[in-house]
């Protein structure tokens, strides 16, 4: 099987590098913006055809939420207008496609866990580039896999557990919001996954919700972070209107999971015991 997966660095490109180059069976192709730029139309059929490609995994996404605000364009040209491109040469020459999404394509105003039968109504640029992506792929690629999952964090790039971490450093006391309700998702458990998905030996087209198991606000997650990492930082909870940002959060993003669990037979870790093993990783770095 040979895959081809977009934005390579990234935290999820890194992990399913990690993960799928100990299988004999699997040849993977990493790219990023500096060998493939998905966001060029007419790079990206020369690089498929005659390659070979099985599968594309397109982890590559615009996902400054705050920036996002500000280049809509840039957003919309990432996180859609390359999709699309991608599904374009897809079809073509006969790729399936794995995309990776978002819980903020949701309002998070329900008060239960988002079905992916649920109506999204995204409240971000961000959010609203993302989901207008899984329309074009959907549109040029029925038979491609969407993930949707929230609040991705690794041992790489930017995201809460580092920035905590960094934050931790400098500052005695953290104010954290507290009523922000999601799941914390640890790359590796995705990358897992994705990598039973290619496995199974049966391909189920549509949109999959993966998360950690577990629920957690922002504050609760950071507390956890300096709990199992043994510091002693004040965190203040706070509400989302004390803590203004340029993009509106999904209040609640909580994902119901049950549809992935049985139609690939996932057992999927607790957000804990999946921050355990990140920061114990990071420990080794």
């Amino acid at each position: 099987m040979k895959i081809l997966i977009t934005g390579a660095h990234g935290q999820l490109g890194r992990a399913l590098q990690h993960r799928l180059s100990d299988d004999p069976d699997i040849q993977i192709v990493p790219t990023d913006s500096d060998t493939l730029d998905i966001t060029d139309r007419e790079a990206i059929g020369p690089f498929l055809a005659g390659a070979g490609f099985d599968v594309i995994i397109n982890c590559a996404a615009y996902t400054a939420v705050d920036l996002a605000e500000k280049q809509d364009l840039l957003a919309a040209r990432i996180n859609t207008e390359a999709v699309r491109y991608l599904a374009e040469a897809a079809r073509k020459h006969r790729v399936r496609v794995i995309h990776i999404s978002t819980d903020y394509v949701f309002s998070g105003d329900n008060c239960r866990p988002y079905a992916e039968s649920d109506e999204p109504y995204p409240h971000s640029i961000y959010g609203r580039t993302k989901l207008e992506g899984e329309g074009v792929l959907t549109a040029f690629c029925p038979d491609s896999i969407i993930l949707r999952t929230s609040w991705l964090y690794s041992e790489h790039g930017n995201n809460f557990v580092l920035t905590m971490l960094r934050l931790a450093e400098e500052k005695p006391e953290l104010r954290v919001v507290c009523d922000q309700i999601g799941t914390p998702t640890y790359a590796g458990d995705l990358a897992d996954a994705i990598y039973t998905i290619l496995k199974s030996g049966k391909w189920v087209s549509g949109i999959f919700n993966f998360t950690d198991e577990g629920v957690a606000s922002w504050y609760d997650f950071a507390k956890a972070i300096f709990y199992y990492t043994g510091r002693d930082i004040k965190v203040t909870p706070v509400s989302s209107s004390e803590y203004r940002t340029a993009a509106t959060r999904p209040l609640y993003s909580v994902l119901n999971k049950a549809k992935i669990k049985r139609v690939y037979g996932l057992e999927i870790p607790y957000w804990h015991d999946s921050l355990r093993r990140c920061l114990s990783n990071l420990k080794k770095i």
